[in-house]
């Protein structure tokens, strides 16, 4: 067991790799709206998913009518479970402002990561999003609260990708 500890790549530091982290929270806000016009062009379909269940619902007898209650929801998580569950890692948003989701416990990023990622996203904004925005002003790596509940980090891709690339040459140089 220890040794699967040792054998976990370290997370990066503020301190010795800050532009991963530079500007990531107004990065982050920025996504945000993107990708909220985004899901805005998505509403076409919401709304078709919508007629259809209302028009269903006369052959359940009401029964289909329930699930207009989860069709909006249910959209937006899936586009970000889908868009986060990629090998970008990124909602489209993400994708151009140069960020991207990366997993803190050592476990890859899979779709039902991503899927939990936007559900407790989802669920600690609509509870309180100026909360979640001033805590991440008080964490070292910008981590907002559903960031550290699902056990994920938000950093610029394009100085990680030279991060990862320097840490590789590293393990090569190493052996």
């Amino acid at each position: 067991m220890r040794e699967s500890f040792s054998n976990r790549p370290a997370l990066p530091d503020p301190e010795t790799a800050p532009e991963l982290f530079e500007g990531v929270l107004t990065r982050r806000v920025i996504a945000y709206f993107i990708d909220l016009a985004i899901m805005a062009v998505m509403a076409v379909m919401v709304m078709a998913l919508s007629i259809v269940a209302a028009i269903l619902g006369f052959f359940t007898f009401g029964l289909a009518w329930g699930s207009l209650i989860l069709v909006i929801p249910a959209s937006v998580v899936i586009y970000y479970a889908a868009t986060l569950g990629s090998h970008r890692r990124a909602t489209i948003g993400m994708q151009m402002t140069d960020i991207v989701l990366t997993p803190t416990r050592g476990q890859p990023l899979d779709g039902w990561m991503a899927f939990l990622h936007a559900l407790v996203f989802w669920i600690t904004f609509w509870i309180s999003w100026p909360l979640s925005l001033i805590f991440a002003l008080f964490t070292p790596r910008r981590q907002m609260i559903h960031d550290l509940i699902v056990g994920t980090l938000m950093v610029r891709r394009s100085p990680m990708v030279r991060h990862w690339q320097a840490r590789s040459r590293g393990a090569e140089g190493a052996y």
